[in-house]
């Protein structure tokens, strides 16, 4: 398939012209391919050097990640940056970042892809950028332990960490993947007693105790898997373009 007929797709589907982001992420295609042409996509959480790698070894020719190739900021094109860059070159590795887009996207976001595996229902949104709701609320009485064992199957099993502060009987359950966690006071005022993310600071642990919520913290990197294999299924079922997800856990 035709990179930039496939990058049209995207970009419409995932609506990146419209919707707000951090300025580091650079939504949309950050690298090119010399054939221009797409056969394998590879998706991943970063688009760093370790991935970039083993995407190559996977023979992609197209890799499709949450965390750009820029979200670091403005840097120099030396070291294992210049590294990276090169062996994309070198391998006619195109890359495709997609960031807060992906995360909202009613779908196929990372929300909205948790709140399936854990067998609940999007009813509504909170926490604002922008005047974008960036998680998604459901409504849902469950015992806590219920929906920490979801949670924890949700993740293959991964760990989640509790703040178990809130009610033991669940009603509106907040889902805001990666590194929300921050965000407690914001997702108490919205009226969730249970918020599911991936991590947060150490205050917001302690805040969650004084506001009397749950915080289920799964991990930045986990919580982020869901929406770039949710987007490379999409294409394969699209355009039957095969794909495979390369891990590559911080553990954080």
């Amino acid at each position: 398939m035709k990179l930039t007929d496939l990058t049209a797709h995207l970009d419409t589907l995932l609506r990146i012209r419209e919707l707000p982001d951090y300025t580091p992420a650079v939504n949309g295609l950050q690298l090119a391919n010399r054939p221009g042409e797409v056969s394998h996509v590879v998706a991943a959480v970063d688009a760093t050097l370790p991935v970039v790698k083993k995407a190559i070894a996977a023979g992609a020719d197209l890799l499709i990640v949450h965390h750009g190739m820029f979200w670091s900021g403005l840097q120099p094109w030396t070291g294992a940056t210049f590294e990276r860059l090169s062996l994309a070159l070198e391998n006619n590795l195109a890359i495709y970042s997609v960031h807060l887009p992906l995360d909202v996207h009613p779908q196929l976001g990372n929300n909205a892809q948790i709140a399936q595996a854990m067998q609940l229902q999007p009813s509504g949104g909170f926490l604002d950028y922008k005047g974008m709701a960036v998680g998604v609320t459901c409504e849902a009485k469950l015992p806590l332990e219920e929906v920490i064992s979801r949670f924890t199957t949700a993740l293959d099993g991964g760990r989640v960490h509790v703040c178990a502060a809130g009610p033991k009987i669940t009603r509106k359950i907040g889902i805001s993947s990666g590194g929300s966690g921050s965000e407690v006071a914001a997702a108490a005022r919205a009226g969730v007693d249970t918020f599911i993310t991936g991590e947060g600071p150490h205050w917001s642990y302690t805040l969650a105790e004084e506001l009397g919520i749950n915080v289920l913290y799964g991990g930045h990197y986990a919580t982020e898997t869901f929406g770039v294999k949710a987007l490379a299924q999409h294409l394969q079922d699209q355009f039957g373009l095969p794909w495979t997800f390369v891990d590559h856990p911080t553990g954080l």
